[in-house]
């Protein structure tokens, strides 16, 4: 059977639907099947967000829409009316959306003049704030001609040909969203979905869902004793507890002596800086929406929102010379940014956060194998926790600084370095920082979601502005070449998705509490004791458990929070020097954690050997 043609890919690796396709411009375009592949769902989603809202329209005819876009999760349509929308109508608009899709109907592409929308959507509040954020006097509608009545958008695409073809999608949540993302706008209702080109991928998707939910690191996290939030201190600001300062610590440590191995050097810059370097850097005209200012003596200052500003002055301490390039520095900086709180979800997007950032002053000719020793060192992180990852060339943004021929030079010298690898890569087109592209690292975890991590950015623009410079080899001034470069992206956001990944489940060099000893009665307990003492020495995360509770109770509390190792001991232990252990990482046929009984020098010789077989 053959596949539906539903679009096309210029050579500017845009989507042309096949309303807007001209056959006398196709030169050099690839066809676009009607599959699950990436630019096939663009289309299928962006179509499957007009089908439910041609559903909600008729369900609720005053309903006004403003804008359904797609997003990684799928898709969502804005939209407001005077009904309350609950949850439960969810599965109403659903079946609305299935009958119409049933019945099928074209769907037609006709061009407007400004003038020509804004008379067409005069009574449409909603449509009115839209054009007023499009450029330029030519719109478009679209038109869906389907057997329950004509239902038309404003849009630029791209659509599917065909209502019939939206067979396998599922509405997924309800939730306010202000209008333009702005909190002293109007509070729109925003229903989000997901759709495939068939129902297998469908189900398999919402059996991901299912698996997500148990996982979420917002619930992990309490019942782990991981982190919280607390009202009275703000919203996005995590206070970390034992547990979680433990894991987090680990990671510090494994990423420091990797560090020190690839020649990094430890820095720390301030965490506020006067506004003025901050107007040198583009940061306060480029991000300042993002920052959060004060003013001290009648000076501005501004919270740092990166640690960039501090490495360059760290470089500027010293005459430079080219002996001495590459010159890596590295910090665990703390950074502010102002995100609202629509935005705000645990530890994947919060005010405050770490960033285990490095900046490399390097020579021109020295960057590609600076960035490849870069994705060297990616790669055996990623390998660590069992992450499989893809990379995203990200180029020049519409706001941003710099002439086009230094961003044309630095994204080539990402692009050279990427493929003499050979790793496979897409372009994100405009997806780059203010001040240079960027390699972008997405990583996939158990369950097959996909999350943005770590970055490299090549930056020529930062020091031209702070005029870097050193001392070449025929004895003249030159401008080295600054590499930005996070591979966790943040502490906060890695241990987030890590908790999710492992579902709290965490290997055991990183766990928060590695060997929980549980002696069976008052009598064991020196010996615990010492045990313990002996394992902490050693680097290991061990504790007691001093509870006056049931031996099964004790186990029960320990697994639940998710220990890998248990040493049960009891009077025939101690007096043998022996270890009961209870090993959650391994499963009998039962799906029962493994035990063995082990003399306490060799599991000493053991946990050690454990601690030490993962280094990045």
């Amino acid at each position: 059977m053959q596949k539906e043609v539903i679009g096309y890919i210029n050579k500017n690796n845009e989507i042309i639907d096949t309303q807007s396709y001209n056959p006398e411009e196709a030169n050099d375009y690839k066809t676009l099947y009607f599959d699950n592949s990436l630019h096939s769902l663009n289309i299928i989603r962006h179509t499957c967000a007009h089908l439910m809202a041609q559903a909600i329209k008729s369900l609720y005819p005053d309903a006004e829409f403003f804008v359904g876009p797609n997003v990684d999760e799928g898709f969502y349509y804005d939209f407001k009316t005077k009904e309350k929308i609950s949850e439960e109508d969810l599965s109403k608009i659903e079946s609305k959306m299935k009958d119409i899709a049933k019945k099928g109907g074209s769907i037609v592409k006709k061009e407007l003049t400004r003038k020509e929308a804004e008379e067409r959507f005069k009574g449409d509040s909603l449509k009115q704030v839209v054009m007023k954020n499009i450029k330029g006097d030519d719109l478009s509608i679209y038109v869906q001609e389907s057997a329950e009545g004509e239902f038309e958008d404003l849009c630029r695409g791209p659509h599917l040909p065909n209502l019939k073809l939206l067979q396998a999608f599922k509405l997924i949540k309800l939730s306010g969203a202000y209008l333009n993302g702005d909190e002293k706008e109007e509070m729109l209702t925003r229903i989000y979905g997901i759709a495939f080109a068939d129902k297998e991928s469908l189900k398999e998707h919402l059996h991901m869902l299912e698996e997500a939910k148990k996982r979420d690191h917002r619930k992990l996290g309490v019942e782990l004793k991981l982190f919280t939030f607390d009202d009275d201190i703000g919203a996005g600001l995590p206070i970390w507890l034992p547990n979680g300062s433990r894991l987090r610590k680990r990671l510090e440590d494994l990423l420091t002596n990797a560090l020190l191995r690839n020649g990094y050097e430890p820095v720390r810059g301030p965490e506020i800086l006067k506004s003025d370097a901050w107007k040198i850097s583009g940061h306060y005209q480029n991000y300042g929406e993002n920052m959060y200012f004060t003013e001290i003596d009648e000076v501005e200052y501004g919270i740092k929102p990166m640690n960039c500003v501090g490495h360059i002055k760290v470089y500027q301490s010293s005459i430079r010379s080219y002996k001495e390039l590459p010159l890596r520095f590295y910090e665990y900086g703390v950074v502010h940014r102002h995100e609202k709180s629509g935005v705000l979800h645990g530890l994947l997007r919060v005010r405050e956060f770490t960033q285990d950032d490095a900046h490399i002053f390097c020579m021109p000719d020295q960057i590609e194998s600076e960035v490849t020793n870069i994705l060297e060192f990616a790669k055996n992180i990623m390998e660590a926790f069992g992450f499989s990852y893809e990379m995203q060339l990200a180029t020049k943004p519409e706001k941003a600084i710099g002439e086009d021929s230094v961003w044309e030079k630095a994204t080539e010298a990402l692009r050279v370095a990427l493929e003499t690898n050979n790793i496979p890569y897409e372009i994100d087109e405009g997806g780059g920082a203010f001040y240079g592209p960027k390699i972008d690292i997405k990583i996939t975890d158990s369950i097959k979601r996909k999350w943005q991590c770590g970055t490299i950015q090549i930056d020529m623009n930062l020091p031209e502005r702070f005029n870097l410079t050193y001392v070449s080899a025929d004895n003249k001034e030159e401008q080295p070449v600054m590499i930005h470069r996070a591979l966790l992206g943040s502490f906060e956001r890695f241990i987030g998705i890590l908790t999710e990944h492992f579902g709290g489940e965490f290997p055991f060099f990183v766990a928060p509490t590695q060997v929980q000893i549980i002696p069976i009665g008052h009598e064991q307990l020196d010996y615990a004791q010492s045990l313990e003492s002996q394992l902490k020495k050693l680097g290991i995360y061990a504790y007691v458990t001093t509870k006056d509770e049931s031996l099964n109770k004790k186990i029960r509390t320990a697994e639940k929070q998710k220990v890998p190792l248990l040493v049960i001991l009891g009077e025939k232990e101690v007096t043998q020097d022996l270890l009961s252990v209870r090993d959650r990482r391994d499963k009998n046929e039962k799906g029962e954690s493994l035990q063995y009984t082990i003399a306490k020098k060799d599991f000493l010789e053991k946990l050690v050997k454990l601690n030490s077989e993962v280094n990045f």
